[in-house]
């Protein structure tokens, strides 16, 4: 598994995007649901200034059901 780097809510957001991911609503504090219609999958991002950590980074890959490798190619920074 190759190793994550560090990723803001931007480039987290651009790749979701990327993935056929829309914002779906607010969830409580500084978290946002994202969802995909296709795959009706659901995943939480938190938006914070800087890097999300790394284990919040691994679970929203993992929500999403892609690779870290197809997860990293997806989308612009």
């Amino acid at each position: 598994m190759p190793d994550l780097p560090s990723l803001t809510y931007r480039q987290v957001a651009s790749r979701l995007k990327a993935l056929g991911f829309v914002l779906d609503r607010q969830a409580r504090g500084s978290r946002e649901i994202w969802y995909n219609q296709e795959s009706r999958r659901r995943t939480t991002v938190p938006r914070h200034t800087g890097d999300i950590p790394r284990g919040a980074l691994r679970a929203i890959i993992g929500q999403r059901g892609v690779s870290v490798d197809a997860f990293l190619s997806a989308g612009d920074d």
